[in-house]
């Protein structure tokens, strides 16, 4: 079964995806939004995409306040994680700004809150997952 990392710090849309991921897509789910754990859990291989928050009110990374398009940047630049499929999540979804975050921070796809097709959601995911 497939893996899904939510990085997200509002706990209602971390449950309302999971709830989707886990009921429609029939996906595994991990959430958490502490950096240092996301990336032990990209580099050890345990997820298969991840989808990002790009405002991380409370997150930290060596000392220093980070947000979902910096903790993007270090996965794709690490040889380990780098091809690892990142999905923007972001309620900010201005004329621009997919273009514009993906362009940034390296991600594979992006997704505007709140999401509305859940189907569309699931798909998005599934679409970007490696295949065996």
């Amino acid at each position: 079964m497939k893996t899904v990392l939510i990085v997200e710090d509002d706990l209602v849309n971390a449950r309302v995806f999971s709830k989707i991921l886990t009921k429609r897509g029939g996906l595994e789910v991990k959430h958490t939004e502490n950096v240092e754990e996301v990336m032990e859990i990209a580099e050890a291989g345990g997820a298969d995409i991840i989808l990002m928050d790009v405002s991380l009110s409370h997150s930290m990374y060596q000392g220093k306040p980070v947000d979902g398009i910096r903790i993007t940047q270090i996965l794709k630049s690490n040889p380990q994680t780098q091809n690892l499929p990142i999905i923007l999540v972001t309620a900010h979804a201005m004329a621009g700004d997919k273009e514009a975050f993906l362009a940034k921070s390296g991600a594979d796809g992006y997704i505007s809150k709140p999401v509305v097709d859940h189907q569309e959601f699931v798909n998005t995911i599934k679409d970007l997952l490696p295949q065996d």
